[in-house]
C-alpha cells in the first residue's frame, strides 16, 4: 500500500484544529525533503542549472523564512543573527547536504512544535519586516507552509534535473 500524505493521515496530536493544515504541509515537505536528498551528492548542493535557485539555496531559504514568519507571528524583531542567516542564504554553502537537511527538519520541527502557542492570537495583527507591512498571526503561519511548499516544488525539479545530467 502506498503511503498516504501527512493530511490525510488524520489530526497531529497537539496541533489546534486551525492550524493542522499548516502542521501538515509542513510535515509533508519535510518528509518529500528527505527521501529526495537520500545520497544527493555535495557536489551537486550549489549548482545552479538555468540560473535557478541551487538546491543548497532553497534549503536555507526555507529554514531561514520559517524561523523569521514565526519570529513575526511572535511580534517580535528580527535578531542580527536571523539578519545574518538572511544575507547569506544566496551565498554558495560549504556546508554538505546531510547538514543542511539537519537544519532544515530542525526548523520545521521547531515550527510544528510551537504551532499550539499560537492558537489564542491567531487574528491579531503583526507587522512584517522594517516597513511593518500589516498581516495577521494566521496569515504569517499559513504564509509560512505555502511558502515552504512552493520552495519544495521548486527544489524536488532542480534535483531531479541535476540528477539526470
Amino acid at each position: 500500500m502506498e503511503k498516504l500524505e501527512v493530511w490525510l493521515r488524520g489530526p497531529m496530536a497537539g496541533v489546534p484544529a486551525l492550524l493542522q493544515p499548516v502542521a501538515h504541509a509542513l510535515l509533508q515537505a519535510r518528509e518529500e525533503v528527505n527521501e529526495l536528498l537520500v545520497d544527493f551528492p555535495d557536489t551537486l548542493l550549489n549548482e545552479k542549472p538555468a540560473g535557478v535557485a541551487s538546491p543548497g539555496f532553497h534549503l536555507k531559504h526555507i529554514a531561514g523564512v520559517l524561523d523569521r514568519l514565526f519570529t513575526y507571528a511572535r511580534a517580535e524583531s528580527l535578531s542580527k543573527e536571523q539578519l545574518s542567516f538572511l544575507k547569506a542564504e544566496t551565498v554558495d554553502d560549504q556546508h554538505g547536504t546531510g547538514e543542511l537537511i539537519v537544519k532544515f527538519n530542525h526548523a520545521i520541527n521547531t515550527a510544528v512544535a510551537t504551532l499550539p502557542g499560537f492558537e489564542k492570537h491567531l487574528n491579531e495583527a503583526r507587522g512584517v519586516g522594517r516597513a511593518q507591512i500589516p498581516s495577521t498571526v494566521m496569515g504569517l503561519l499559513f504564509h509560512s507552509a505555502e511558502h515552504t511548499q512552493r520552495h519544495v516544488g521548486q527544489l524536488i525539479v532542480t534535483v531531479r534535473f541535476l540528477q539526470k545530467q
